[in-house]
């Protein structure tokens, strides 16, 4: 399997502009909020809310990269290629079964 990382290029690119848009959007919201005098205790809701959200989104990628990881190796325990559809449905399972261990988790944490 060769792998053109001249491919890989674009997809960088756009992950990037994507994630300074998102940055530069959240900076000139926190400085219209400070401009109109926005109270304190929103804004320390706002703090909390971000924090929070961060700190799950960590677990979420960690639970599916973590399960995917694992379908990895049973990929590999079974022998099984990359022309078998077995194999593609054992990745993406294990991807929406890391993703509804995080729903279960983030629900008992909220």
């Amino acid at each position: 399997m060769n792998i053109n990382f001249g491919d890989l290029i674009p997809m960088v690119l756009f992950v990037c502009v994507v994630m300074a848009i998102k940055v530069i959007v959240e900076a000139r919201l926190r400085k219209k909020m400070v401009e109109n005098h926005v109270s304190e205790d929103l804004v320390k809701q706002m703090l909390v809310a971000d924090e929070q959200a961060r700190r799950l989104s960590a677990l979420k990628w960690g639970l599916v990269l973590t399960t995917v990881g694992v379908a990895f190796g049973l990929v590999s325990a079974f022998r099984l290629n990359s022309d078998n559809p077995g194999t593609f449905g054992l990745l993406i399972g294990a991807a929406g079964a890391g993703m509804l261990a995080y729903h279960f988790i983030a629900n008992r944490v909220r």
